[in-house]
């Protein structure tokens, strides 16, 4: 999700191959060291981790500025992509890996407060303006607040709702959730994003 909110905001077209995870083709194991989702080939080039994936299209193009972030918002990915992801994974999968999925969601809403106090008084976490920081770490947060809607909606954070509930309703965030047939190697070339999303 976030590779594709940064492929689209670069206007970077790309050829997507939609992968199926409990079948994948192929041709995407042998490209993906890590048989993971996403993964970016570009010539000799292989990202497959979404920040990288992120990072290599704003570097081409970034006509919103979203690299224009403090150093406390690489911190905060980071801390998003290490403590809060591993607090999520726990409670959404806590029978996979045999955790409280209540002590990990209360670890998780320490991360989750902060960044609700952080959104006080403006749109983004940085400003007027999405940064890398938002994209990067809005997907972890809607993956969270649907393991239990309600639950999340009812916590003490209102900065950080109405931020997922804009981002939800943005057209950025509808065309990257547009489906696609899984690929196959007779297909045509899908390109990403199109000119109709």
């Amino acid at each position: 999700m976030r590779a594709r909110l940064a492929i689209q905001a670069a206007a970077q077209e790309v050829e997507l191959r939609e992968v199926l995870l409990r079948d994948k083709a192929t041709e995407f194991l042998e490209t993906s060291p890590s048989a993971t989702v996403p993964c970016l080939k570009d010539g000799e080039t292989v990202l497959d981790e979404s920040l990288e994936i992120m990072i290599w299209a704003l570097e081409r193009n970034d006509p919103a500025g979203w690299l224009l972030v403090p150093r406390s918002g690489r911190d905060v990915i980071t801390e998003a992509d290490g403590s809060f992801k591993q607090a999520l994974d726990r409670t959404k999968y806590h029978t996979r890996y045999d955790s409280d999925p209540e002590a990990e969601r209360a670890r998780a809403g320490v991360f989750l407060a902060k960044l609700d106090t952080q959104l006080a008084g403006k749109a983004w976490l940085y400003g007027d303006n999405p940064s890398i920081a938002d994209m990067a770490i809005l997907p972890f947060v809607r993956q969270f607040a649907f393991i239990d809607k309600p639950r999340f909606d009812a916590e003490p954070w209102p900065h950080l709702q109405r931020w997922l509930e804009a981002f939800l309703a943005s057209q950025d965030f509808e065309r990257i959730m547009l489906k696609y047939q899984v690929w196959q190697s007779k297909d045509p070339a899908t390109v990403f994003p199109t000119d109709s999303a």
